[in-house]
């Protein structure tokens, strides 16, 4: 599975000077924050492919105008052919406003998450606005990262955790990929990244060792298929 994530800034070669060869074998396309709802209703356009969001500090215009024809995944696990995937947006409060939240606020919201984690059995990749504290994050407030993202990391283990919120150009060492001390691979994809997935990184759908969920998924999926 080939999954390309976007943060932050509106790549030109997926926009204004769009090539398709950009998005060749793209399975489904993932945006971690702080970009224009036109940008990612074009992309879904043009790449018939799913197009899941969860929103940034900036994304404040997605209530008047929200991205049509894209998945917003705040708040709860969507399943991708089995690839169990959790949105938590936002980024930490350095003021007041929209989609910002305090360490206890952003707990808050993963706690009130626990009982649908527990009935898909995990997940396997953690999609934030803001980094975890301690990877990739900064020193100052604004792009401070939540602590409580290293909770899910160690008690869930997933396999990736994909993020946005510090951009390459704010003159620091800008990395990449970390690796969380609970193997969890940590990835900022400002701008863009391609994400290649193997089949044994994550279980079937209808196999995720959870037997309520199975049941559910095998049921509505032969209902689907008739």
């Amino acid at each position: 599975m080939k999954i390309l994530a976007l943060a932050d800034v509106e790549d030109k070669a997926l926009w204004d000077f769009y090539d398709k060869k950009m998005t060749e074998g793209v399975d489904l396309i993932i945006s971690c924050g702080d970009l224009h709802s036109d940008y990612l209703q074009y992309l879904v356009t043009m790449t018939n492919v799913p197009l899941l969001y969860v929103r940034g500090n900036h994304d404040r215009g997605y209530d008047r105008k929200p991205p049509l024809g894209c998945t917003d995944i705040d708040d709860k696990i969507y399943d991708f052919n089995g690839l169990r995937i959790l949105g938590l947006g936002g980024s930490i409060r350095y003021h007041e406003g929209p989609d910002m939240y305090t360490e206890a606020e952003m707990l808050t919201r993963i706690r009130k998450l626990k009982r649908s984690i527990r009935l898909h059995n995990g997940f396997d990749i953690l999609v934030t606005h803001a980094p975890a504290e301690g990877y990739g994050d900064l020193e100052d407030l604004p792009h401070h990262g939540f602590g409580c993202f290293n909770y899910l990391c160690e008690r869930y283990k997933p396999k990736y955790m994909l993020h946005g919120h510090v951009h390459k150009e704010y003159g620091h060492e800008f990395i990449r990929e970390y690796t969380h001390d609970s193997g969890t691979k940590i990835i900022n994809c400002y701008d863009k990244y391609y994400l290649d997935i193997s089949d044994d990184e994550h279980p079937a759908r209808g196999k995720t060792g959870s037997f309520l969920y199975d049941l559910y998924t095998n049921f509505y999926d032969k209902r689907r298929r008739y």
